[in-house]
């Protein structure tokens, strides 16, 4: 299995991630060149050689309109006087007016804003809803930490185009690098306090941690905030387990740099390499409806299938005041579960879905081709713990049963001898 693992020792920001990541891609020129072409206005992506403790690594520098790389890597919502592993510079660079591009005064921006940039960069559309779903977390992130609702939410630094550049490069980064999982490593969140204009915070700060629970995170000896809401959110969503480095083939290994220098080597590394097929991660997507038709059902269903949904299947329920319902369940891979939890929504009735996290053991699966008497059929094969199967697809026997005049089971025995299976008497 293709698994890339995220070492983050001292913590993780949007450019440390995108930067680690940019060393495993097979054409870092040709990747920065798509990031540069995107379409945010007045952006640069740059790649920079940087060394840390002795050892090299790349460091994604995004400059906003010619000018230097502005901080983002912040808590949420507020102007800080403090540095973090970064000390860029703190005249923010926030989302402008799309008529006046070079206004410079402060603009804060609302998830409407933070919609429209997206929709109008050219991402592939998995991408663009991924980078989405990273900057609703940080909006639910803020919106509990002030306490206010979160079509009221408006960013500041996190907002700023340069956070905007980070959060696609690395989506668009694991898009292409494909990993059929993402695991991480206990998050390093760093120690002591942050001045912000509202007074001093404890280190993570509220949004930060907000964004963090349930993940395994731990202080230290290292004053300052190490992992930054960018960071956080990068990893929630799309980690699907934590814990240490599994047993792996690592076969590319890229560290992506801080600009501040401690005792430690400031870095997030990325390892990318095959582990041993055992239990995948499956997260299992269900709601009770009982205000729907069967057609409408078989329509969700079909949406969620063409979404990427491993399975989606109906079981028959009985609901409150003796109503009989249908529990509706989606299988879904863990990095797709936003996506298809938007769809459940829009394309069903439920105010409400449930998520369990299950493993999944599964057998390897290829496909071939057999010739009979009455054309080709396409054969499915699965092996792995000890077993093996073949099975003819359906869609090419009816297609021949259809074209030849002939019963379904004709096709099905030309096929199944053409494999070799003993003739049924």
């Amino acid at each position: 299995m293709k698994t890339l693992y995220l070492e983050c020792n001292m913590g993780a920001a949007g450019d440390m991630l995108a930067g680690a990541l940019l060393e495993l891609h097979p054409d870092p020129a040709g990747f920065l060149a798509r990031l540069n072409a995107l379409g945010l206005p007045g952006v640069a992506f740059q790649a920079e050689t940087s060394v840390k403790c002795g050892v090299r690594g790349t460091h994604v520098r995004v400059t906003v309109h010619g000018g230097e790389e502005h901080s983002h890597d912040v808590p949420l919502g507020h102007s800080h006087e403090h540095h973090h592993d970064h000390e860029h510079p703190h005249d923010h660079e926030h989302l402008h007016n799309h008529e006046h591009p070079h206004d410079h005064g402060h603009h804060h921006a609302g998830m409407r804003d933070i919609q429209h940039i997206l929709s109008h960069l050219d991402l592939p559309e998995p991408v663009r809803e991924d980078a989405l779903a990273v900057y609703e977390r940080i909006a639910l992130a803020e919106s509990h930490a002030h306490g206010v609702p979160v079509s009221e939410i408006h960013f500041h630094e996190v907002g700023a185009l340069d956070a905007v550049a980070d959060v696609a490069a690395v989506c668009l980064l694991i898009h292409e690098l494909a990993p059929d999982q993402v695991l991480c490593s206990p998050i390093h969140v760093g120690s002591g306090q942050v001045r912000c204009a509202h007074g001093i915070l404890p280190v993570p700060a509220p949004a930060t941690a907000f964004i963090l629970q349930g993940a395994p995170t731990y202080g230290g000896q290292v004053l300052g905030e190490l992992c930054t809401p960018t960071g956080a959110a990068l990893l929630r969503h799309f980690v699907q387990g934590f814990g240490p480095a599994p047993a792996m083939r690592v076969e590319k290994t890229g560290y992506g740099m801080g600009t501040k220098d401690f005792e430690a080597m400031n870095a997030v590394r990325a390892m990318l390499g095959e582990t041993e097929d055992q239990a995948s991660s499956v997260a299992e997507l269900r709601c009770n409806l009982d205000d729907m038709t069967p057609e409408s059902l078989a329509f969700a269903a079909g949406i969620l299938l063409e979404a990427g949904a491993l399975d989606v299947f109906t079981t028959a329920i009985g609901m409150k005041k003796g109503r009989p319902g249908w529990m509706l369940t989606c299988l879904a891979r863990p990095r797709d579960k936003e996506r298809l939890i938007r769809l459940l929504f829009a394309h069903t009735t439920t105010l409400g879905v449930r998520e369990t996290l299950c493993a999944r053991y599964v057998l390897d699966r290829s496909q071939e081709t057999v010739h009979t008497k009455y054309g080709d059929v396409r054969v499915k094969r699965a092996q792995g713990w000890g077993v093996e199967r073949k099975k003819p697809e359906y869609e090419d026997l009816a297609r021949l049963a259809r074209e030849r005049g002939i019963p379904l089971e004709e096709a099905r025995r030309e096929a199944e001898a053409s494999l070799g299976f003993a003739q049924k008497s």
